[in-house]
């Protein structure tokens, strides 16, 4: 175990808050993950020291696939409290094993004044903008805001929706939370982590913890000027109670939980409409993409199957892509496409492709040429309609086999079922063909009535004793009493096994179980209030011998002394469970 805690890489790590308020008190942590050497910590020059090194030690051990390794950790925390406003670094602190030095990373903290709730806009990311973030039904030290990537969009242009809360105050947990229905816009919910702890943010000179709740993205379906409203949310706040120490300050404080009401300022967004003239094979899609075309084959049979595939990948709207439109030979028959799409949402916005697959089937043989396929999106990068055009293709239908002409088999993504071309319509059948007049019913027939009596009997009979068995089974405690015997006959058997393979000490388990199951099981007695003289007594009360209330004891007291004793003669091992069979076969005989 020495070898194996000194032989791994020596770590000093450290916890602390990046962002503090003056006069806050702290608390930094040092972990090492090796024991034995000497630890030494600088001078927190600009902070004062409250307490410490406060030292704790946790240790875990795993046993993967046969290999053993061990895990220690020593932790060394001090309580600070910031003196003044300003930026401090904290050198490393040392930890000195077998006279080699480690040493930890230098500790960089702001100390900034307290002040009010944050003003104006605050830059949050990349694109976010956020609004005032003072709401008064959180007070100065708590406030809630919808952040938005952006206030003035295309119609149908993405939008980055962040749901961030600033606090002062200690958080417990977010008990409730009410968003807004979004009319007007097509949402789509973001995977965001859960938020377990709160980042420190310097916001116009003040220290905010700061935490994102859940991000939207948010797609405009009208024109105009749109109003979101605002956002709900009710929070558990860490609140003290009492007075504080005058030397030791909040530091011993006690606090309780109490619920606070944070709502959002609503925000406004301007839609503008879709510039210029629109075209005719207008996608939907606002954003940027591709377009690419293939098909499967070059050459097929008349009536066979050919697969025409156009992918539109990109980034924006792409659910809204609509299938772009062909302009086919009349001889060529085509269905509706099959459309796969392979989206993924991120704040950056909604990527991946969109595939639509055509199914064209040539009704007569000879050349056809698939003509090349014109889609147009809006690029909101460069304000205007653009239009993407595929290569055009060419294929052959060859005559099929004389036997198979009239026959359509639709193959490919569709897989339809085979239908007949040519043939749709069949002449009527012009012979009258052979009519008999049928025998005798067999309603008119005595066997009939007989074997639906017969039916009717034995329904009743098979309901009535259903009925019966459910009333049986209603009684747990006469259902026990019933079955007590069975499963008191399966715990020998299993006795009978431990004895057979010389398993002494739970052969004696198996009899003890097996009779203080059965007791508890024929005098209603539960196991947890059986005991050896309310047992005797019920029996007693049953009309039981004394022999056999004898011999029950005799092999109590043999199976209970025989756990902590040497083991028994096997001559013994078999009266005992000879004993025990028969006290339950006479209990049964005797005890209904």
């Amino acid at each position: 175990m020495t070898f194996t805690a000194f032989s791994q890489d020596v770590t000093v790590q450290t916890e602390y808050p990046s962002v503090v308020q003056n006069g806050q008190q702290f608390n930094i942590t040092y972990q090492v993950n090796a024991g034995g050497g000497e630890f030494a910590v600088p001078s927190f020059k600009g902070f004062y020291k409250l307490m410490g090194p406060q030292t704790s030690y946790s240790s875990s051990t795993q046993i993967i696939n046969g290999k053993w390794s061990q895990q220690t950790s020593y932790s060394y925390t001090y309580f600070l409290q910031a003196l003044n406003a300003g930026k401090f670094v904290i050198p490393p602190a040392q930890f000195t094993l077998k006279n080699k030095t480690y040493y930890s990373d230098s500790i960089y903290i702001e100390v900034v004044s307290s002040g009010n709730a944050p003003q104006g806009n605050v830059q949050q990311g990349n694109n976010a903008v956020a609004e005032d973030v003072r709401v008064e039904s959180g007070g100065d030290n708590m406030s809630v805001a919808l952040l938005l990537g952006k206030k003035e969009v295309y119609l149908g242009e993405g939008i980055l929706a962040t749901v961030k809360i600033y606090t002062k105050q200690d958080l417990a947990g977010i008990s409730e939370i009410k968003y807004p229905d979004f009319t007007g816009f097509m949402k789509a919910d973001l995977e965001t982590p859960a938020l377990n702890s709160l980042q420190r943010e310097n916001i116009n000179g003040t220290s905010w913890g700061t935490g994102v709740i859940q991000q939207f993205l948010l797609y405009p379906q009208v024109t105009g000027e749109i109003n979101i409203e605002p956002v709900q949310i009710t929070v558990l706040v860490q609140q003290k109670s009492g007075v504080s120490d005058p030397f030791f300050g909040d530091f011993f404080s006690t606090y309780q939980t109490v619920q606070k009401a944070v709502v959002s300022k609503p925000v406004k967004i301007n839609v503008k409409p879709l510039p210029g003239v629109k075209p005719e094979n207008f996608s939907g899609v606002v954003g940027n993409m591709t377009l690419n075309a293939s098909i499967n084959k070059d050459s097929v049979n008349v009536n066979d199957a050919i697969n025409l595939k156009l992918t539109v990948s990109g980034s924006g709207n792409l659910k809204l892509a609509e299938a772009p439109q062909i302009k086919l030979s009349p001889d060529i028959e085509t269905y509706d496409p099959k459309i796969t799409d392979n989206l993924k949402n991120s704040s950056a916005g909604t990527t991946g492709q969109k595939i639509f697959e055509y199914l064209l089937i040539p009704r007569h043989y000879g050349d056809y040429t698939i003509p090349s396929v014109t889609y147009s999106y809006f690029n909101t990068a460069t304000g205007k309609f653009e239009q993407l055009k595929t290569n055009e293709f060419h294929f052959y239908a060859r005559k099929g086999d004389e036997q198979n002409a009239g026959i359509t088999v639709y193959g490919g993504v569709s897989k339809q079922d085979v239908k007949y071309v040519g043939k749709d319509i069949r002449f009527i059948k012009s012979e009258p063909g052979r009519l008999r007049k049928a025998s005798n019913l067999i309603v008119s027939k005595r066997s009939f009535y007989s074997i639906y009596a017969i039916a009717l009997l034995a329904f009743l009979g098979i309901l009535f004793i259903r009925r019966e068995h459910i009333r049986r089974n209603s009684d747990i405690t006469a259902v026990k009493n019933r079955k007590a015997g069975k499963v008191a006959v399966k715990r020998l058997h299993e006795a009978s096994a431990c004895m057979k393979r010389g398993e002494t000490d739970r052969f004696y388990e198996e009899i003890l179980k097996a009779l203080w199951g059965y007791l508890s099981d024929k005098l209603n007695i539960p196991v947890s209030d059986l005991t050896r003289s309310n047992a005797i007594t019920a029996l007693q009360d049953k009309n039981t011998g004394e022999d056999l209330i004898m011999e029950l004891t005799g092999i109590l007291d043999k199976c209970e002394y025989a756990r902590y004793a040497p083991a028994a003669a096997a001559t013994e091992i078999a009266a005992i469970y000879e004993g025990a069979s028969r006290f339950i076969s006479s209990i049964e005989n005797t005890i209904s």
